[in-house]
């Protein structure tokens, strides 16, 4: 299997997941207690292609994404109670906390299909902020979470790349955040 420039290989775990009820107080408590940063914040943004179940979604989201070694780990506030992959797991756990694995895939066509033809259902799926399609797939009848596959084109790849770069070169101690932009969608 072909490796990603930061790290996993192709089609592997690139990202644990985790909801946040305040996401400036995750971070903080993360590279408190975790030694894990920079930081790299999107947010607040509606998804702007999201589909949650089959529906439009408006929920309104910050993501905060950081590396340790070669993993990265995801922070996610929701800021409404509109419904979501994140409100359900709120309310089926009623706490925050681990929420779901992410792999990158290159042929993003076929790593969906092979979690549909095992009969996983697609809870949420959008285009993110950095430009690149993902798919939440349920997989919680085998899984104490849910699954996404992140399409790894150029630019997600590039954009972790960077983020990876920033971990190897941080102090380990000091409180960072690098606030980004979302890609507009046409």
């Amino acid at each position: 299997m072909d490796p990603l420039s930061f790290g996993p290989r192709d089609n592997g775990i690139i990202q644990i997941a985790y909801s946040v009820a305040d996401i400036h107080e995750g971070m903080r408590r993360y590279t408190d207690l975790l030694h894990i940063g920079p930081w790299f914040l999107v947010g607040p943004f509606v998804p702007p292609k999201g589909v949650y179940r089959g529906a439009t979604t408006r929920a309104q989201f910050s993501l905060a994404l950081a590396y340790t070694g070669q993993l990265m780990v995801e922070l996610i506030e929701q800021h409404d109670k509109e419904p979501s992959v994140f409100q359900e797991t709120l309310k089926a756990r009623g706490a925050h906390g681990f929420h779901h694995w992410a792999i990158g895939a290159r042929d993003f066509e076929t790593a969906a299909a092979q979690y549909r033809s095992r009969g996983y259902a697609e809870a949420f799926s959008d285009t993110a902020p950095m430009g690149f399609r993902v798919i939440y797939f349920d997989t919680t009848r085998d899984l104490p979470g849910m699954l996404e596959v992140i399409e790894m084109n150029t630019a997600a790849e590039e954009g972790f790349h960077k983020m990876y770069q920033a971990a190897q070169e941080w102090d380990g101690k000091t409180h960072i955040v690098h606030r980004l932009e979302a890609k507009r969608q046409v």
